[in-house]
């Protein structure tokens, strides 16, 4: 039986996305381990552990292949120390599944890394679009001082892995603030892939 068209509105300011089909949100609390700073995460989870990070609202028509997934990603601004709010960043299970983001208010950077460790990083903002082409782990960064709206895109049997990224001991690169302004510096924990681990990644793809 055939799945009925279906439009959807974006309210760009609070990046709620009408008539969704699932809806998530990260709290504080729930990002242990991803910043550098340990002792400022854990004085800021003892403060405001409950507060909302960030929020998804998504549709999933179907999870067959061939369909697609799309929704939202609202970011509140913030910073554990120097470090900018982030998503807890995945690849996709099937690694060679690609991702787009278009910016809908805000400001931040999409940092991607390979599995070999190469680092990528691109801004966004509104009415930029961002390709995450396969087999890119990818984490959003909100970098500025207003919430960052991003709406994104991909294939629907693409799936998540999140523990890839704690696996490494975090991404090669974190993104910090500089003044008023943002810098890419070496993360000090990170782990790089071995060749096995590398060879896992590929053998995802189908």
């Amino acid at each position: 039986m055939a799945i009925p068209p279906t439009s959807h509105r974006i309210d760009p300011a609070s990046g709620v996305l009408s008539d969704p089909t699932g809806r998530y949100e990260k709290r504080l609390a729930d990002l242990g381990g991803i910043y550098a700073d340990a002792d400022a995460f854990a004085a800021a989870v003892a403060r405001e552990g409950d507060r909302v990070v960030y929020t998804v609202h998504e549709v999933r028509p179907a999870a067959a292949r061939g369909d697609l997934i799309f929704g939202t990603t609202f970011m509140e601004p913030g910073r554990i120390g120097d470090e900018f709010f982030v998503t807890r960043g995945h690849i996709h299970a099937i690694g060679n599944r690609p991702e787009t983001y278009y910016g809908e208010a805000g400001e931040g950077v999409m940092l991607l890394e390979s599995p070999e460790g190469e680092t990528r990083i691109l801004e966004i903002a509104p009415r930029v679009m961002v390709y995450v082409p396969p087999l890119w782990i990818h984490r959003s960064v909100n970098t500025g001082a207003a919430p960052l709206v991003m709406s994104f895109c991909y294939p629907s049997d693409s799936g998540q892995d999140y523990g890839l990224i704690a696996r490494s001991g975090g991404m090669a690169t974190r993104i910090v603030a500089d003044g008023a302004a943002w810098k890419a510096v070496p993360n000090a924990s990170y782990r790089p892939r071995a060749k096995a681990e590398i060879d896992a990644i590929l053998a995802t793809q189908d």
